[in-house]
């Protein structure tokens, strides 16, 4: 006989929505908190967004990123970052724009090909470029777009699939997710970076997905149970999907938190945001999105008017 994991069990009987008014007071407060965060605060912006150098070094043989890592975070000058490029002999180290004007920034290049030199052989420097405020300006100005044109595709996706109360309530779920993630990073004072924009983007779909999920439930219920109360409907398509959305949230945090411990700090702030979203996008699909449905007026008829054209077939989840 199979072994199978759950973390629910089956037929859970949860009234999640006898404390909905609670989980929006929380999603409130923690919302209006992360934005005085971000104004307040702030990000703290790595290169990509700040400007700055950026060197592509060859080594002779396999380089050891560690060392090479500690010899230019050792120079003073700010906030430096290592990764491979490619193949193993090929790194990019990426260094804080310095004050001053293209004088220093050329006098912050010698200094680390001086380091460098004296501590490792055979280095060949491939390229040296500058990346100045405005291109940073260009890739703060594109993350932000990408974010947008997201959140309009999903809202025009769900209305189409389901109804614009569904699509609503979606976005705004994603949305409290977005902030949340935001306010994070304010609060944690960790960079804030491409790879962060790619997380947060990742954060958007997996919560999304999540979303719909719960939908697909709700509006497989509204067919099957034509006189049930929304409260209790909400409930039950909860409860019907909770172990899915518990155990994939669960297998993908294994995952998240594996990188977390041997990924090292190029992909940290990747892990870490990507940890924070799952938790939080798991939390507002159940806490969140179900119940603004109640408050957005969803209309039976709608459903009932579908199931009767497809032949009352639900949707699977």
């Amino acid at each position: 006989m199979a072994w199978k994991l759950k973390l629910v069990p089956d037929n859970t009987k949860i009234p999640f929505m006898r404390i909905r008014t609670l989980a929006f007071a929380l999603s409130g407060a923690l919302g209006v908190l992360s934005i005085v965060l971000l104004f307040v605060m702030g990000l703290n912006f790595g290169i990509d967004f700040r400007g700055g150098t950026l060197i592509q070094v060859q080594t002779p043989g396999q380089a050891d990123i560690a060392t090479m890592r500690g010899t230019v975070g050792a120079l003073g000058l700010g906030d430096v970052s290592l990764q491979t490029f490619g193949s193993e002999d090929e790194i990019l180290i990426r260094i804080e724009r310095q004050t001053g004007d293209a004088a220093a920034q050329q006098a912050a290049v010698e200094t680390v090909k001086k380091a460098l030199d004296a501590q490792f052989g055979g280095l060949e420097y491939r390229r040296v470029e500058f990346v100045g405020p405005q291109v940073s300006s260009e890739l703060v100005r594109d993350g932000a777009l990408a974010l947008g044109l997201a959140l309009i595709a999903m809202l025009i996706y769900i209305w189409f699939r389901f109804e614009w109360q569904f699509s609503v309530g979606a976005v705004l779920a994603t949305i409290h997710d977005v902030v949340l993630t935001f306010g994070f990073f304010a609060i944690t004072g960790l960079e804030f970076n491409l790879s962060v924009v790619a997380a947060v983007l990742t954060i958007v779909g997996y919560s999304i997905n999540d979303t719909v999920v719960v939908y697909d439930r709700v509006r497989e219920n509204l067919r099957k149970y034509k006189k049930m109360d929304l409260r209790e409907l909400l409930n039950v398509s909860i409860n019907d999907t909770l172990s899915r959305t518990t155990l994939t949230s669960f297998t993908t945090l294994l995952a998240l938190i594996a990188l977390a411990v041997v990924g090292g700090p190029v992909i940290a702030g990747f892990v870490l945001a990507m940890i924070w979203g799952i938790v939080i996008g798991t939390y507002s699909s159940i806490f969140v999105a179900a119940p603004i449905l109640m408050y957005l007026g969803v209309r039976r008829e709608a459903f009932d008017k579908e199931a009767s054209e497809g032949g009352g077939e639900a949707s699977p989840v």
